[in-house]
């Protein structure tokens, strides 16, 4: 009973995946006859060309909008201090040995803060260059792209390693020099912004680690020599690296060292 009910159900589903696929086959084979009548049943997706201007309807912006804020973590991941930031946050936390202390909220809210101190600049350039002159009808959406598009794109080459630029360009296959920074293609400007800003951060989490690294080897040596084995050197040397971390003022310090790393001219 139970094996005729399985079979039945499986020429049943058998079926509805025929009759799908004949549907999709009529609809995609009918297409070109009723696209154009379709879409002019759509007057809310308009794209209207004035002269040299293109004006889109209202939910059409919409729709763009919401599509560019699903890709805006990823550009605040990758065209700004974001990264640098985060990383040198999260290997500051580790030096320190404080496990989830701060919690990941903490560090992410305190380097997304960060983020936009150092991008004020380049921000302040961006609305009053491209999104003002948009806003009053004074520039086209692509001329405004692009005018927001280069003032990022100066922030990105001059804190990108000159080696890193000129390997992406190479694997990109491109035997023109740059003059300018307007000039660098997006392609090779974004990843070799991120690979420079992967290796500052590293470079700086290093420098970091150094004194809680001394802290930790002396407490350890000095738990060997008293014969302590089964007592762990790490919590005997937290609140020590703690009193160093409060009496050098480090958040300030490390903070403050941090943004001076960033070229926002």
């Amino acid at each position: 009973m139970i094996l005729n009910n399985f079979i039945s159900g499986k020429k049943i589903m058998k079926f509805i995946f025929k009759l799908l696929v004949i549907i999709s086959l009529y609809i995609f084979s009918t297409s070109f006859a009723f696209s154009e009548d379709f879409f002019n049943g759509l007057p809310a997706l308009n794209v209207i060309s004035n002269g040299d201007k293109t004006e889109y309807s209202l939910p059409l912006q919409i729709l763009i909008l919401m599509t560019a804020i699903t890709i805006l973590p990823s550009l605040v991941l990758g065209m700004t201090s974001f990264t640098r930031v985060i990383i040198v946050m999260s290997i500051l936390r580790q030096a320190l040995g404080t496990q989830q202390t701060p919690p990941n909220q903490v560090l992410i809210a305190i380097s997304l803060f960060i983020t936009f101190f150092v991008m004020a600049p380049t921000f302040n350039k961006i609305y009053d260059n491209s999104v003002t002159p948009y806003v009053n009808k004074e520039m086209s959406a692509q001329e405004a792209v692009s005018s927001a598009s280069d003032n990022m794109k100066k922030f990105m080459v001059k804190n990108t390693r000159k080696n890193d630029l000129i390997m992406f360009s190479d694997l990109a296959g491109d035997q023109v020099k740059y003059d300018n920074p307007e000039d660098i293609p997006f392609r090779v400007a974004l990843p070799a912004f991120m690979t420079s800003e992967l290796k500052t951060a590293f470079q700086i989490g290093f420098l970091l680690f150094l004194p809680f690294l001394v802290i930790d080897m002396v407490i350890a040596s000095i738990l060997m020599s008293l014969g302590m084995m089964m007592l762990s050197p790490m919590l005997i040397a937290l609140p020590f690296k703690l009193l160093l971390f409060v009496l050098v003022d480090g958040w300030s310090m490390t903070i403050g060292s941090l943004i001076s790393t960033f070229s926002v001219g």
